[in-house]
């Protein structure tokens, strides 16, 4: 199982986005569209991580309760409870943490400080690799073990 440093190491973008507190959902909302994300973390001073605003927070907390994406600050809307992993932790760990808690990204820190963000579509590509390669290897292992066996006659205990 692969850890959360050898998942991070593999994303080509290896980008955090950020957004201040006072910014607007439509501020968010663009940078996220631009960098093609599901999530900004929210920070007050660029280091210190006090939220998380998701596509999932837009459309519960301002979509549905009738709020403008100009006039509301993320700080009004974002998910405060975020939750970490550290990079020695494996793909299985996030996995579990994200599924118990119903969330689809996790910000990586080490030492108190932010080293990366993984999504949900980090893992999911890191454990498909991760099966491809054992596939190819039985396979390899199955072709190979096949065609020594062939034209040999199993040998008898004497």
């Amino acid at each position: 199982m692969k850890t959360v440093a050898q998942i991070l190491k593999a994303k080509s973008v290896d980008t955090v986005y950020k957004v201040r507190p006072s910014d607007s959902v439509l501020d968010a909302l663009t940078l996220m569209a631009e960098a093609r994300i599901g999530a900004v973390l929210v920070s007050e001073d660029g280091r210190t991580i006090v939220g998380i605003f998701t596509e999932r927070d837009y459309a519960r907390k301002v979509a549905l309760m009738g709020r403008t994406s100009v006039n509301t600050p993320v700080r009004d809307v974002m998910t405060s409870a975020v939750r970490y992993v550290s990079p020695e932790q494996t793909n299985e760990e996030c996995m579990s943490l994200m599924t118990e808690h119903r969330i689809r990204h996790l910000p990586v820190m080490k030492d108190g400080e932010l080293v990366g963000l993984l999504s949900i579509g980090d893992l999911v590509k890191a454990i498909i690799t991760e099966q491809q390669f054992t596939i190819d290897q039985l396979e390899n292992y199955i072709m190979g073990g096949g065609a020594a066996m062939a034209g040999r006659t199993p040998s008898r205990p004497s």
